[in-house]
Formats: structure tokens, C-alpha cells, sequence
């Protein structure tokens, strides 16, 4: 009898951690906290339009979000915050909530964020005028019913020509034609714009406000999760909330920039952390 889904994804995740390098688990003295309580200056702010500025303050620091200073990210314009410095192999950490506030266009769709990482290119490069909301990467999804799905990001160099990051996962399909992760699949290489869904993603998923599917390892709407990004050369681990959701191989981008993005919701991050086994 197969396991249920929760005791398989617990099984499995226990098993990743134990498979994973010492370097992916560094002594503490060598966290690196992205979030320091106080301000954004570990990070630099783009925008569509309004580039490296922000001044509608779509991010700022809340000084008491249940009880503690937390970043808040409006989403009222698309864009992100982005480390200066690029990075090769770390465990990424963040601690997050949905808000209330939503905007056109997305005001009755799903909640919606993420963690690009891998960033390479100019600024906005998503865009081919470069004012694009992001720049080509991987993404870890943030989004109600979809948090760990991957997403491989393109974007546009200067002379025009588009690239996309590629990495190969172990997949099944869905009955809607969907690529599901899942690790007794069997694998493919995914590229330009391709999605992988997280291993328990509902095939009735719709872009709707509110979102639940029936497996949910997100908690619901104004809860703390716990988002960790486990990026190693040959491998990359989506952790959601202690439960290994996807997992990709073989990453064709190995270092960048890490950005998280404001995508038409309102969310609090009160915990950023990074911590590294190699760091350029």
C-alpha cells in the first residue's frame, strides 16, 4: 500500500537532509541575515518604471508584525528586492505571511510572490526594453496553492537575444497535462518559461483569491511559513514549512543574485537568512 501523501513527503524530506553535503549546513557564526530588523540596506529595490526607486514604498520595515519588525512588501508595483552580491551554494531561509491588500491586476487572484535565485543579466532583463519586473533565474514559487513549484525564468540580453535557465526534475504528469514533480518519475529537462508543480499541487488549482488545494503544506492565509531553499551545484530543494516539495538536478545557472519579488499581494517576511557554503 503506497504511503499517504503527508507521511511520504515527510519520509522524503527527512531523507534529502541526510543525502544533503555538510556545506549545505553551515555553523551558525556564518549565517548570513538578509533581513537585519531594521531597514532594506542589504538589499537594492527594482521596480517596473521606476527602476531603483521606490516611491510608492512598496517595501519598507513594519516595526511590529505579531511582535516582531518585519519586512512589508506592498505589491502594488511589480519588482523586487535584490542582494547586490551574487551567490553560489547556500541554504536560503525566509519566514513569511500573506497580507490583506491586493492590486490590480491580480486583486481577486491568488496570492502571489516568489524567490528568484540564480539571477544573471541586467536589472528588469525579463523585459526586452529592460523594464521588466525581474531578471532571467530560477524561481522558487510563492503563491496560494503553488508555493515551491519552479519556474524557469527568461529574460534578454542587450543584443536582443532571449535565454532561459534550464534543470531537469523527475516528473509525472497530471490529469490536466501538468509536469508534477515526483521522485520515482521519470526525469526531463525543463526550460524556457516551464513550470514544475510542487509534489502535491491540486490539479483543480484555479488563479483565484484564497486558494486551497487539498494537500496544502502552505499554511493558511496571515500564517508564518517557512520557505527553504537548499541550492547546491548539482541540485536544488524547495523545503516548505520541514516538507521537501521539489526537487530539480543539474541547474544550468550554478550562481546570481537572489531577488524576492512584490507580484500584486501584500506580504510580511520577518526572517531572511542565508546560510552559505560557498559565497562570492
Amino acid at each position: 500500500m503506497p504511503l499517504p501523501f503527508a507521511v511520504r513527503a515527510v519520509v522524503l524530506s527527512a531523507l534529502t537532509l541526510l543525502a544533503a553535503p555538510a556545506g549545505a549546513q553551515p555553523a551558525t557564526d556564518d549565517v548570513i541575515h538578509l533581513f537585519n530588523g531594521k531597514d532594506l540596506s542589504t538589499f537594492y529595490t527594482w521596480l517596473v518604471n521606476d527602476h531603483r526607486t521606490d516611491p510608492n514604498k512598496v517595501f519598507s520595515v513594519v516595526d511590529n508584525v505579531d511582535g516582531a519588525p518585519a519586512i512589508r512588501i506592498s505589491g502594488q508595483t511589480f519588482g523586487g528586492l535584490t542582494t547586490p552580491d551574487e551567490y553560489e551554494t547556500y541554504r536560503f531561509v525566509m519566514e513569511f505571511r500573506w497580507g490583506a491588500v491586493t492590486w490590480k491586476p491580480r486583486a481577486n487572484r491568488a496570492r502571489d510572490s516568489g524567490v528568484l535565485i540564480h539571477c544573471q543579466g541586467a536589472d528588469g532583463n525579463t523585459g526586452k526594453s529592460f523594464n521588466g519586473p525581474w531578471m532571467r533565474s530560477i524561481e522558487a514559487q510563492i503563491i496560494e496553492g503553488g508555493v515551491g513549484d519552479f519556474l524557469m525564468v527568461q529574460g534578454y540580453e542587450p543584443d536582443g537575444t532571449r535565454l532561459s535557465p534550464a534543470m531537469t526534475a523527475s516528473h509525472t504528469l497530471d490529469r490536466d497535462g501538468e509536469f508534477v514533480y515526483d521522485p520515482k518519475g521519470a526525469p526531463r529537462v525543463f526550460r524556457d518559461g516551464d513550470r514544475i508543480n510542487w509534489s502535491g499541487r491540486d490539479p483543480d488549482w484555479t488563479d483565484r483569491l484564497g486558494y486551497r488545494g487539498a494537500h496544502e503544506v502552505e499554511k493558511p492565509a496571515g500564517e508564518w511559513n517557512r520557505l527553504e531553499v537548499v541550492v547546491e551545484r548539482d541540485r536544488i530543494t524547495n523545503i516548505l514549512n520541514g516538507v521537501v516539495v521539489n526537487v530539480g538536478t543539474a541547474p544550468s545557472y550554478t550562481r546570481g543574485k537572489i531577488m524576492i519579488q512584490s507580484e500584486g499581494a501584500e506580504m510580511f517576511v520577518r526572517l531572511v537568512e542565508l546560510h552559505p557554503s560557498t559565497t562570492r
